[in-house]
């Protein structure tokens, strides 16, 4: 055995670098990611790849070790190439990923020292950073002492604990579910629909609330149906609005969807994961006017914060109903009970083992400070509003109605042929050329363009390039005709 021991101690050894080997791995690391900012106006936002990073397979898991040079090679070619660059300034798609420097250099520290940030015994420091970052966040919405919250992997996971927590408070059992009712729009985030199946209630009744032409829901819509729905002897959970739609940018009527939950004791939930940090800005606090009287916020710090994706939040202003529903106890965490100076994150969320993801986002707010924050979201809000009047300069453009926050939609209507069919084509050749990215929804049965403005790369270089070349692919398109159906 003593032999074995020290056979098996040699290999496994191999998983400690040394001082050098350490030093000599960070630095072609940094070197990479220094070259990927360096160059990032440059590399394109978009890139069409036949193969899609299929040759990441030619590297299988082996017995024997590579070198850090041949990874970095295969992670450029197959990882960081093909497709959506979202840490680009000219991503303007989907709502971008942010990626500050800072927050890297946060999760090097947070892997690298590896503590265990889910109960307070085990990393008391750590616990109150990450409470910290949640007493700010609380503190932006308007909530009051008391209140809690969990950082989390992002919204999906934010919305789908509160789900639960509405479900819980309300003390609703599964007998119960078909009676349940849950009020939404047909705006709202996809991952409500996955909350609501994950949180057993795939049996409850939804109601997608009608919307008026901006795309918010219709608080008059709302109360008679709740009132249609007790008169059916139903159980009203939870009224879901938005605070700017992933879609759209749109933001529901916040204060008067508050007036109706109060008077129907309805549980009140806004997901704020895209809008929220707006609330750092004067047009933010108007549009979000009401926020701090719903009973919870998603707000996700990877969008208005430009923190790395994986960056989510919870925000509960009746702290102890977040306990309750999250909270339970095993025999071995015995000895960490001892210490309960703060909540432990464990007992605010389904995970238990988890990243220490707090240190991403106190460490750039730290090191920055609020101010440039600020200063970037209104940037975008201004941007938004810029490309919206810019882009009705290119004849035969139709816009929707004035962004809200800093996300619009688009399209080009033809003098011949298929309006949809133009676009689509429009859309294919943006992202065939790749130098800048945007993306397309569906409204009313047409296809649109839309652009979302939330990078903090994204200045007006960046936009002006966009208005560019949605000029030259429209030219290009209308001279090769033939876009009918």
């Amino acid at each position: 055995m003593d032999q074995q021991l020290k056979k098996l101690e040699y290999e496994a050894r191999k998983l400690e670098y040394r001082a050098e080997e350490q030093s000599n791995i960070l630095q072609k690391a940094r070197k990479y990611g220094e070259s990927f900012i360096e160059n990032i106006s440059t590399l394109p936002a978009y890139v069409e790849s036949e193969d899609m990073g299929r040759d990441i397979y030619d590297l299988p898991f082996e017995e024997h070790s590579k070198d850090m040079d041949t990874l970095l090679d295969v992670l450029k070619s197959e990882v960081d190439t093909p497709g959506l660059n979202p840490a680009s300034g000219k991503h303007v798609g989907y709502i971008p990923g942010g990626g500050l420097y800072p927050s890297a250099i946060a999760d090097y520290l947070a892997a690298v020292t590896n503590r265990y940030a889910g109960v307070f015994f085990s990393a008391p420091g750590a616990v109150r950073l990450e409470n910290m970052c949640i007493r700010w966040m609380n503190d932006l919405v308007g909530y009051p002492e008391g209140a809690s919250g969990n950082l989390t992997s992002g919204g999906s996971i934010a919305n789908l604990i509160g789900l639960v927590m509405a479900r819980d408070n309300a003390e609703i059992q599964a007998k119960d579910f078909a009676r349940t009712v849950i009020y939404t729009t047909r705006q709202v985030h996809h991952c409500v629909m996955k909350a609501i199946k994950f949180a057993g209630l795939d049996d409850a009744i939804v109601h997608n609330i009608p919307m008026d032409e901006q795309f918010r829901m219709r608080v008059e819509k709302l109360e008679k149906q709740i009132k249609v729905d007790r008169n059916e002897e139903l159980i009203p959970l939870v009224i879901f609005a938005s605070a700017g739609t992933t879609d759209l940018g749109a933001v529901d009527p916040i204060n008067a969807i508050a007036d109706i939950s109060e008077k129907e004791s309805i549980w009140y939930h806004v997901d704020a994961a895209y809008g929220g940090f707006f609330l750092l800005t004067e047009h933010g606090e108007k549009k979000l006017a009401g926020i701090e009287r719903a009973d919870s916020i998603t707000i996700d710090p990877h969008k208005g914060l430009f923190l790395p994706y994986g960056s989510g939040a919870l925000l509960v202003k009746e702290g102890e109903k977040l306990y309750k529903s999250q909270h339970m106890t095993a025999h071995y965490m015995q000895d960490a009970y001892k210490a309960t100076e703060e909540v432990s994150p464990a007992d605010l969320s389904p995970e238990l083992s988890k990243h220490f993801r707090g240190l991403r986002m106190w460490l750039p707010l730290q090191l920055f400070g609020i101010k440039p924050f600020r200063a970037a979201l209104k940037e975008k809000l201004l941007l938004t509003r810029y490309f919206y009047q810019e882009v009705q300069k290119i004849s035969g453009i139709e816009v929707g109605p004035e962004p809200e926050l800093s996300v619009m939609y688009f399209r080009y209507i033809p003098g011949e042929g298929d309006p949809d069919q133009f676009n689509k084509r429009l859309v294919d050749e943006i992202h065939r050329d790749g130098r800048v990215f945007l993306s397309s929804t569906h409204l009313k049965e047409r296809f649109y363009l839309r652009v979302a403005v939330l990078n903090f790369r994204t200045h007006r270089e960046e936009v002006d390039l966009i208005l560019s070349i949605l000029r030259e692919k429209i030219k290009k398109i209308t001279e090769m005709g033939s876009f009918s159906e």
